[in-house]
């Protein structure tokens, strides 16, 4: 039994209200999303909200009072934590796919791709500024028939950094699983020269991909007209290269959510689990990510892993990022932004366990690390931070070839090369902000409105696979997203 409700219109001191047991209560001035309390809570008592603990009383809370960051915080660990199923637990659909097939593009190798870009992928900051001049030059010149243009995956990494840390390897592991993305038709790369992120280090036996060296040719010039040529060829290689039906089950979904909001776990959030179980019943991939995001909610997912070892792999992750804050004098509570707080949202456990239902109810067939490729068919955790361009980023280096991207607050942001649709917790959001927002889950407050609306969601997903752009690739967003995970010392 849940111990708050959640307050839909502002509602000013000494307004009346009903509260446990029938009982009126006069409440405080609370904010429209925010939490009210329905019952007294004792101090250092546990906060339950869908269900679960949100967090501990600092104090005496009296019913009808305003619950927030002044009565309530999160203890020194999570509660209410399940065992690790000896068994892979049984699964049933919230409803079947309505679609088995979307129009792709098919790849020499096999791979099935939802968009058709060039890429120009720059080993380190210093060749990012050529790489953008490659891009711009290549997009006024190159025209093909279902080219979706030339993009610069530029970042600010690649020197600066020791070889063989955990963060010289994420970069490389990043960069690879762009290089190599089924969205691109062909890539450039393009290095300094005198790098510590050298481009076989990068690509090592992975994707083939041109490299050109700014030194070796003599400079920006030649480089940018050695990458014209090379990109010129590329396209001429797409003649003849059409949309074609492709099962569902070739999809790769990446699921984020930004700037959340207290309805984002009450509509959009579970509305795309909806679309996202949906994806795994047909045969497709999932991968839910953003680790200090399921801090407080992931006995949810120890409890939905397919092996116990995938079970335990969630626990040494929160582990670790309990450990890698403390090292960084943070801690994971201080995850929630001033946004987040702003509509509603307290703790990080609140937070997460709204977060967590991005995933749907399917089983946890895997955990990887950071960009690394998917290959497990079904539900995949993967270990990305909460900062939603570099959890993105990470995601997109695994292999999503689509993205949907929850927000509460008005979240903007787009990914290349692969679409993102992004879906709205409110109404009044979506109408707020309508050139950005693709999909209103506002209307999803019961099970079965966010069944009938992932079912819509699901097929606004394969029409977006199909080529239907978002309104974030209308808008040009993508390349100013790309964040590699930077960790280690910058020497």
């Amino acid at each position: 039994m849940d111990d708050v409700g959640l307050v839909h219109k502002h509602l000013s001191t000494g307004t009346p209200v009903r509260v446990d047991g029938g009982v009126v209560a006069t409440i405080d001035d609370i904010p429209a999303g925010h939490k009210v309390a329905v019952r007294a809570i004792a101090e250092g008592a546990p906060v339950r909200k869908y269900g679960e603990a949100i967090g501990i009383a600092l104090r005496d809370i009296a019913p009808g009072s305003h619950v927030h960051l002044h009565n309530l915080g999160v203890g020194p660990h999570n509660l209410g934590l399940a065992t690790v199923p000896a068994e892979p637990p049984v699964w049933t659909p919230p409803a079947a796919p309505t679609r088995d097939h979307f129009l792709g593009y098919r790849r020499p190798d096999g791979r099935a791709a939802t968009r058709n870009y060039l890429a120009v992928l720059p080993t380190v900051n210093c060749s990012s500024t050529v790489a953008r001049m490659i891009a711009q030059a290549a997009n006024a010149q190159i025209k093909a028939e279902g080219l979706d243009g030339v993009i610069a995956l530029t970042h600010d990494l690649g020197c600066g950094m020791a070889e063989g840390t955990a963060g010289d390897d994420i970069l490389r592991r990043t960069l690879r699983g762009y290089a190599g993305h089924a969205n691109l038709a062909g890539a450039v790369m393009v290095s300094l020269g005198c790098e510590i992120n050298q481009p076989e280090h990068v690509l090592g036996d992975g994707p083939a991909v041109e490299t050109l060296s700014i030194q070796n040719l003599g400079g920006t010039a030649a480089t940018v007209n050695a990458a014209l040529n090379a990109l010129q060829a590329m396209a001429s290689r797409l003649a003849g290269l059409r949309r074609e039906p492709i099962p569902v089950s070739e999809l790769t979904l990446g699921l984020q959510c930004g700037g959340s909001d207290a309805y984002s776990g009450l509509t959009a959030n579970p509305t795309l689990g909806v679309a996202a179980d949906l994806l795994v019943a047909a045969g497709g991939k999932v991968i839910l990510g953003e680790t200090p995001e399921i801090y407080g909610a992931e006995h949810m997912l120890r409890a939905r892993a397919a092996t116990p070892a995938v079970g335990r792999r969630i626990d040494d992750l929160i582990a670790w990022w309990q450990a890698y804050a403390a090292s960084n004098n943070a801690e994971l509570d201080n995850n929630p932004s001033k946004g987040n707080r702003d509509g509603g949202i307290t703790t990080i456990w609140e937070k997460s366990l709204g977060a967590v239902l991005k995933g749907g109810t399917s089983p946890l067939n895997a955990v990887v690390a950071y960009a690394d490729p998917v290959t497990a068919t079904g539900l995949t955790f993967m270990d990305t931070p909460g900062y939603d361009p570099v959890s993105a980023t990470g995601m997109v280096a695994g292999g999503a070839n689509l993205l949907a991207f929850t927000t509460g607050r008005g979240s903007v942001f787009g990914a290349r090369p692969t679409p993102c649709l992004k879906i709205s917790t409110t109404t009044r959001l979506f109408e707020h902000m309508r050139a950005d927002m693709d999909f209103d889950a506002g209307p999803a407050m019961s099970r079965e409105d966010q069944i009938r609306h992932g079912i819509m969601l699901f097929e606004a997903l394969v029409d977006m696979a199909s080529g239907t752009p978002s309104k974030s690739e209308a808008l040009g967003f993508g390349t100013e997203e790309i964040v590699p995970w930077r960790m280690g010392a910058v020497l």
